[in-house]
């Protein structure tokens, strides 16, 4: 089985002094672990591959789960050219270059595959530059990225590549490589049962860093000498959470503490919460969010929601850290567990979206000021009824314009206060039916 992981293409690659994530690199594509919706036997690059058309492709995926491999073996399996550049290290000058090797290879009659590690490094005029080659087929790019392409990458160049997701390799992938380590090695792991589920754990979905943690492993072990899960943790030390807070973990955790929010359940949210603060989002950041969730998907179904998320809000900017975390915490409690509605969130959209088809529309004459004698005699104003001087307050009128008519956007549903807000409603209704002589 050595001999499987050790080749690349024909020929024996020496083994002394390269890590050990690079003597297992595959050799094929069918050797890649934990990517079978890409690289197995039905898998979208072995359909590219046989129908002998590869367009561009970007590949979007965390660190560590083979997407330079993928690459790589890829231009060997269509015997396309390969050249890799990374966008942190290269500028126009060095895409020039590339460009000019690929035209001329595209001349003899060989086209270039270019991979671009770190892609999404690149700016948008850089980004923009890759398009004529790729129009007029000079290079097939392949661009890998760990941030989310929608956000990062230019449209135009999207609209001309197909984006490919990497998955985080299952633990079960995890387990299959580190068993190939092991052969390759030549020893097992010293490690018990517990303490290779915790190195899998570890890896959290990576690869690369579960061999990297494999080989500190070995260096540190004494002849004979086997590591629990206390022996594992003095070695490798917990590795910090995957989360970058200006890029796709801030966007998941933060997606996720709203849901829990949503859903009324507090102790998911407070787990959200403390992840995110715990892995050095900015506070007041989480401050804000949870004021959004108060107007988004509480409202007025508890008025208190917005009064005490910017109480909290506030109280962390008086405060500080880490005191003023367990104001944010009160509030994600709070908002977790009150009434929910989005029945404003909903009015608000739908008389947006009314805005906007109807905005040309004069409202009717009855409600306009009147400040000049001109406007005065134009019956601007004309009609108008003091809604204080009717009785209980409450005149009746119409407010919309004449030609749109009476529209209904908030409706509030029967919880928390928005019970209340409906029988408001519903009694100034029946006021308005019986005064305009309805029914």
């Amino acid at each position: 089985m050595s001999d499987l992981f050790a080749k690349a293409g024909d020929e024996l690659r020496p083994q002394a002094g390269r890590p050990l994530a690079d003597r297992l690199r595959p050799a094929s594509l069918g050797e890649v672990v934990g990517q079978d919706h890409l690289t197995g036997d039905d898998g979208a690059l072995t359909r590219l591959i046989r129908s002998g058309s590869l367009g561009s492709m970007i590949f979007w995926g965390p660190p560590g789960t083979g997407k330079t491999t993928v690459a790589r073996l890829l231009a060997g399996e269509t015997d396309l050219a390969f050249e890799q550049i990374s966008a942190i290290f290269s500028g126009v000058a060095d895409l020039k270059k590339v460009f000019d090797a690929a035209r001329l290879r595209r001349a003899n009659g060989r086209q270039t595959l270019l991979f671009v590690d770190e892609i999404h490094r690149f700016n948008r005029a850089q980004q923009d530059s890759f398009l004529p080659v790729m129009e007029d087929g000079t290079v097939i790019l392949v661009g890998a990225t760990t941030e989310n392409p929608s956000f990062e990458l230019n449209a135009a160049l999207l609209s001309r590549a197909r984006v490919l997701s990497f998955h985080p390799l299952e633990p079960q992938s995890i387990a299959r490589l580190l068993e190939r380590a092991e052969a390759i090695e030549g020893r097992p792991l010293p490690l018990d049962d517990t303490a290779r589920a915790s190195l899998i754990r570890m890896a959290d979905g990576d690869g690369r860093a579960a061999l990297t943690l494999a080989e500190e492993i070995w260096r540190a072990a004494k002849d004979g000498e086997i590591f629990d899960v206390e022996g594992l943790q003095r070695i490798v030390q917990r590795r910090a959470p995957v989360y970058d807070k200006g890029q796709d973990g801030h966007y998941n955790l933060i997606s996720a503490l709203h849901k829990s929010v949503r859903g009324s359940d507090p102790d998911a949210a407070l787990y959200y919460l403390a992840r995110m603060l715990d892995a050095g989002e900015a506070p007041l950041y989480l401050g804000r969010r949870l004021v959004r969730m108060a107007v988004e998907d509480i409202g007025l179904a508890d008025p208190q929601a917005l009064v005490i998320a910017n109480a909290a809000k506030d109280a962390y900017d008086y405060l500080g850290s880490p005191e003023g975390e367990l104001a944010l915490a009160q509030a994600c409690v709070y908002l977790a567990t009150a009434p929910k509605s989005n029945a404003t969130y909903m009015a608000f959209k739908a008389a947006t979206r009314s805005a906007r088809e109807h905005g040309s529309l004069l409202p009717p004459m009855h409600i306009l000021n009147a400040p000049t004698k001109l406007m005065k005699e134009e019956g601007y104003g004309a009609g108008y009824e003091y809604d204080h001087d009717a009785p209980e307050a409450f005149s009746g009128q119409d407010f919309f314009p004449e030609e749109l008519g009476r529209q209904t956007f908030y409706d509030p549903p029967e919880r928390g206060f928005e019970r209340e807000i409906r029988k408001r409603l519903d009694y100034w209704a029946r006021l308005r039916r019986d005064r305009s002589g309805k029914a």
